[in-house]
C-alpha cells in the first residue's frame, strides 16, 4: 500500500460536483480508495476503485442512478484519497475504514461481534480445554467460529465426556491434592492428581484435536476397538467408561439439526431483502458438523447500494453489492474459511476471493450451488433468513407503534429514536455501579450499553443521589465533548432515571450544569412495595401520573427499567466477584506471577502463606531472606 494521501484544501470553495470535477484533474490512474467528506467533517461514503482517476469522474458527470447518490454527491465538501498497489489491497482498506467510520451511504454491517471459540491450549504439561473469544494470543489449538455461547457450551460439554479433558485453571490444576468434582462425575482423567499419566492424558487431547478436525469416525472407530479388547480382557469398568464416552461423541450427531455428508468446512450465507430491509444467515460447518448460525440486518436505508463496490461490472444487483458489502465487513475480523456458498453471486466475486486468499493466506472459494448437498444447505439458510426478516418487520411495526405512545405519555414532540435509562446497584455503598440501557426502534441497543464504577471517595454510602449525579455528570460530559467534535449521533431523545423526584432533580441539576437541558428527563419511581403497574412518573413541572395498569406502554416501560436494573445487578456482581478474588499477595513489592505460583504452591493458599514463618518462606525457590521478612510482615500489619 502506498501512502500517498490528498485531500482537498486546494479548492475550499467549490462543493459536490464542481469540487469532485477539480479532485479528478489531481488523481493518477491507480488502485484506491475515496472518502467523501460533508459540511462537517463528517464522512458521508467510503469507496475503492482500480483506477481512482476514472472511478471519481463518474460522480462528476451528474448521471446517477438514484436520488440518494445525487444527495449525496450535493453534500460532498472534501474528498481524500489513498491510493495502493493492487485492488485487492484497496478493496481490504475499503472494508475496514467502513467499519471504522460508518459513512451513512454505505451498507452497514452493525451487529459485529466477535463468535466463541473452543482452544487446546498448549503451553502446559496437561492441556487445558476452554472457551475462548478474542486474538489467537494463547500458544494452542483454536477451533471454530461457534454462533453462539449455547453451541460452544454444548460442544465443550461433549468434550468433556468424550475426552475427559481439564478445564480448570492453572494455578487450581497446581493447587490439587486430590481429584475435584468434575472427576467424580467423569469429565476429567485428572491428571493433576496423576490418576492418569502425561502420556495417557497427551492421547486423550490428541483424540479431541483429530475429532474437531473433523475425525470424529476415525476417533469413535478406535474407540470401539478399545472397548471391544477391554471387554475380551474382562475389564468390564473400562469398557463401560469408553462406551459412555462413544454414547457422548454419538449424540453431537444427533443433537445439530444438519450435519453434511459433503460439506467438511464451510460457511453458509443467504441474503433476504424485501420492504427496504435486509437480513443475512450465517450457518458455520466445522468438522462435518453444524456449529450454528446467527441472523445479521445490515443497513441498507439511505446507503448507496446503486454504486457500492465502483468498478463491478455493470447490471450488478442491488442483492449482488449487498452481499458483497456483507462479506467484506464480516471477514474483516474472522477466520475464513475455505468455502464460502452463498445464494446470491457477490458483484466481484474474483476480486473478493483474492482479497480473502490474500488475508487468509490460502486459496479461498465463493460459490452459489445449484443443486445437490450445497444448494439445500443454502436453501435451508435462506429459509432462515426470510423468517427472520418476517419476524423483525413484526416487531419493528410494534415497537414504532410503542415508541409513539411513549411520546404521547410523556407530551413529546416525536417518537423518540433514543432512549437512555439509568439505574445504580451497590450493597450498603459497596462496589457501586451505575448503569446505562439504550433501547430505540429496533429493540435493545446492547452495544451502546456503559458501565461507571462511582470512583468519588466523597460519597456517603448508600448516596443513590450523589451516585447518579456523577454518572450522569461522567455521562453528558462525554456528550458535550462528541457534539463539540461534530458527533452528536449519540444524543438522546428521552431520559429515564429509576426513582421518584429526588432522583429527577439530581439529573436535572446535571444537566443544566453542562448545558443539555434540552433533553426530556422522567423518573420512573416503582410502586408501593415495589409492585410492578403501580409505578409512578416524575416529569418537570408536572404533577406525578400513572399509566393505565394495562396499557402496552407502560409494560414496555417496565421492560425498560427492568433491563437498566439487570444490567446494573450483574455490572455490581462482576466488581464485587473481582474485589473477591484479588489475593493479598498481589500487595506484596516483589511478589510477581512466578513468587505468588511457588508460594501457592507451598503453602496452599494466602492463608497459608500468612501462617509461615520467615524460616518457612525462605525455603521457597525465589524468596530470598529479604522478601520472606517483608511477606511476613505483611500480613503481621494486616
Amino acid at each position: 500500500m502506498t501512502d500517498t494521501t490528498t485531500d482537498t484544501d486546494a479548492s475550499p470553495r467549490l462543493a459536490g460536483a464542481a469540487l469532485i470535477k477539480d479532485e479528478v484533474t489531481r488523481l493518477p490512474d491507480a488502485p484506491g480508495v475515496y472518502r467523501m467528506i460533508g459540511d462537517g467533517g463528517e464522512v458521508l461514503y467510503v469507496g475503492k476503485a482500480k483506477s481512482l482517476k476514472k472511478r471519481v469522474v463518474q460522480y462528476a458527470q451528474g448521471r446517477f442512478h438514484t436520488n440518494r447518490i445525487a444527495h449525496m454527491v450535493d453534500a460532498t465538501r472534501a474528498m481524500e484519497f489513498v491510493t495502493t498497489r493492487t485492488e485487492a489491497d484497496a478493496l481490504l482498506l475499503e472494508i475496514n475504514l467502513i467499519k471504522q467510520l460508518k459513512p451513512r451511504f454505505n451498507v452497514l454491517l452493525r451487529d459485529d461481534k466477535s463468535f466463541p471459540e473452543i482452544l487446546i491450549r498448549r503451553d502446559h504439561d496437561a492441556a487445558q480445554l476452554r472457551k475462548h473469544r478474542g486474538a489467537h494470543t494463547i500458544k494452542g489449538d483454536y477451533f471454530g467460529p461457534f454462533a453462539s455461547a449455547w453451541a460452544v457450551n454444548r460442544t465443550l460439554n461433549t468434550l468433556q465426556k468424550a475426552f475427559l479433558l481439564r478445564s480448570c485453571s492453572d494455578s487450581v490444576y497446581e493447587t490439587r491434592d486430590r481429584p475435584c468434582m468434575l472427576h467424580q462425575i467423569k469429565r476429567c482423567a485428572a491428571p493433576c492428581t496423576g490418576l492418569v499419566s502425561l502420556e495417557g492424558y497427551g492421547a486423550l487431547v490428541d483424540q479431541a484435536e483429530a475429532f474437531l478436525r473433523g475425525k470424529s469416525r476415525a476417533v469413535m472407530a478406535t474407540m470401539a476397538k478399545e472397548m471391544e479388547a477391554a471387554a475380551e480382557d474382562l475389564e468390564f469398568e473400562r469398557a463401560a467408561r469408553l462406551r459412555d464416552r462413544i454414547r457422548a461423541l454419538a449424540a453431537v450427531a444427533q443433537e445439530s439439526q444438519i450435519n453434511p455428508e459433503t460439506v467438511d468446512e464451510a460457511d453458509v450465507v443467504a441474503l433476504h431483502v424485501e420492504g427496504g430491509q435486509a437480513c443475512v444467515q450465517v450457518f458455520f460447518f466445522r468438522a462435518g458438523q453444524n456449529w450454528g448460525n446467527h441472523a445479521y440486518f445490515p443497513r441498507i436505508t439511505g446507503a448507496a447500494t446503486q454504486e457500492e463496490g465502483g468498478d463491478e461490472e455493470e447490471g450488478a444487483t442491488e442483492e449482488q453489492r449487498i452481499i458483497t458489502a456483507f462479506l467484506g465487513q464480516f471477514y474483516d475480523d474472522k477466520p475464513i474459511p475455505r468455502l464460502i456458498l452463498a445464494n446470491v453471486q457477490p458483484a466481484e466475486v474474483a476480486l473478493l476471493s483474492e482479497a480473502f486468499a490474500l488475508k487468509s493466506g490460502r486459496k479461498v472459494e465463493i460459490a452459489v450451488p445449484k443443486r445437490g448437498e450445497k444448494a439445500d444447505l443454502v436453501g435451508h439458510a435462506l429459509t432462515n433468513a426470510r423468517e427472520a426478516l418476517g419476524r423483525r418487520m413484526a416487531e419493528g411495526s410494534a415497537q414504532t407503534k410503542l415508541l409513539a405512545g411513549v411520546a404521547e405519555a410523556f407530551k413529546l414532540d416525536a417518537p423518540p429514536e433514543r432512549i437512555e435509562v439509568y439505574d445504580n446497584s451497590h450493597i450498603q455503598g459497596t462496589n457501586a455501579v451505575g448503569g446505562m440501557i439504550v433501547a430505540g426502534p429496533e429493540g435493545f441497543m446492547k452495544g451502546q450499553y456503559r458501565k461507571f464504577n462511582i470512583k468519588s471517595t466523597e460519597l456517603t454510602p448508600g448516596d443513590d443521589y450523589g451516585m447518579m449525579k456523577e454518572v450522569l455528570k461522567r455521562r453528558f460530559a462525554r456528550l458535550v465533548k462528541e457534539e463539540e467534535e461534530g458527533d452528536d449521533a449519540n444524543r438522546p431523545d428521552l431520559v429515564l432515571v429509576d426513582g421518584g423526584q429526588g432522583q429527577l432533580d439530581a439529573a436535572l441539576e446535571i444537566m443544566a450544569d453542562l448545558g443539555v437541558d434540552d433533553i426530556p428527563v422522567v423518573g420512573v419511581a416503582k410502586g408501593p412495595d415495589r409492585d410492578a403497574g403501580l409505578e409512578r412518573f416524575f416529569i418537570p413541572g408536572q404533577t406525578p401520573f400513572m399509566l393505565e395498569p394495562k396499557s402496552p406502554v407502560l409494560y414496555y416501560l417496565q421492560r425498560l427499567r427492568d433491563e437498566a436494573h439487570r444490567f446494573a445487578i450483574g455490572a455490581h456482581r462482576t466488581r464485587r466477584s473481582m474485589d473477591l478474588k484479588k489475593n493479598p499477595l498481589d500487595e506484596i513489592e516483589g511478589v510477581g506471577p512466578g513468587r505468588k505460583k511457588a508460594l501457592l504452591h507451598a503453602f496452599g493458599s494466602a492463608k497459608g502463606v500468612g501462617r509461615a514463618s520467615v524460616e518457612d518462606l525462605v525455603k521457597v525457590d525465589g524468596v530470598s531472606q529479604a522478601l520472606a521478612e517483608r511477606i511476613h510482615a505483611f500480613f503481621r500489619k494486616s
